[in-house]
């Protein structure tokens, strides 16, 4: 009797929770002005104007900061992470202060640093690659202070006699780290680094503080310049479907790379 009384109580509190969905969805359906939003955010006549400028400049732009920044930080990650496992005392703390100090800084004010700053103390320097390389290194500091934890994290999660072994068959500790460590430890923390691509795609939007020309700008500042020449919202509607056809298939292979490492291990 009290078994049926506490699955008739859930089945209660489930029609519950659906009925407070339904009534949510109504109530925005019919209080919503359809025919403004229709006006402000989906006019097919500015959305057609947008292409392919939009997918062969802006898409393609915002996608290259990604990459870049991506690459840049998963190697300087690495490097930390190795160095916050050192033996090596100086090594540690040096780390350590980098990785404290990046988590805690706005993406936004490192962007401005290196567009800025650097040029200001070494004025006869240019960083390699003008723009991109600047976003490269403004992102990737960033994205490299969260990558180390991620990469040290799938380090550690390495069975201590992975190493043991390589060292009883003559390896030296590099060598071991290098061939029998590493490999495994990124097979484990590959989804964790792919949500850094898709934080990465996101930060991208940032870009526009370092001054880009027009054959430079991505996907929140082309959309923001449409918007303002047009005084219409459909372009940053524009702007974000473009941003998901980037991050959904992430997002996905996230999930199916999840399900693989479970069923794995």
């Amino acid at each position: 009797m009290a078994s049926l009384r506490r699955r008739t109580r859930q089945r209660l509190i489930l029609w519950v929770q659906y009925a407070v969905f339904v009534g949510i969805v109504a109530l925005v359906a019919f209080t919503a002005d359809w025919g403004t939003l229709r006006e402000s955010f989906f006019r097919l006549d500015i959305a057609r104007d947008m292409f392919p400028e939009v997918i062969t400049v802006n898409l393609r732009n915002t996608v290259l900061y990604t990459l870049l920044a991506f690459v840049f930080g998963l190697v300087l990650g690495l490097i930390l992470a190795l160095m916050r496992l050192s033996k090596v005392a100086p090594y540690r703390w040096v780390a350590t202060a980098y990785i404290e100090l990046f988590r805690g800084l706005p993406a936004l004010l490192v962007l401005f640093a290196v567009g800025y700053g650097i040029p200001t103390a070494f004025p006869n320097r240019e960083i390699p690659g003008g723009v991109y390389g600047s976003v490269a290194l403004g992102l990737g500091l960033t994205a490299a202070a969260y990558m180390s934890e991620t990469i040290r994290a799938g380090i550690q999660a390495v069975p201590r006699g992975q190493m043991e072994a390589a060292r009883t068959l003559g390896m030296s500790p590099a060598r071991a780290m290098r061939t029998i460590v590493l490999p495994q430890a990124f097979r484990i923390v590959i989804p964790p680094l792919t949500n850094e691509i898709i934080l990465l795609t996101k930060d991208s939007s940032l870009v526009f503080v370092l001054g880009v020309t027009a054959s430079q700008i991505e996907l929140t500042k082309f959309g923001t310049d449409t918007l303002n020449a047009r005084v219409n919202s459909t372009p940053i509607l524009v702007a974000g479907l473009c941003y998901l056809i980037i991050t959904l298939p992430l997002s996905q292979l996230v999930r199916r790379l999840e399900i693989r490492y479970n069923k794995a291990r």
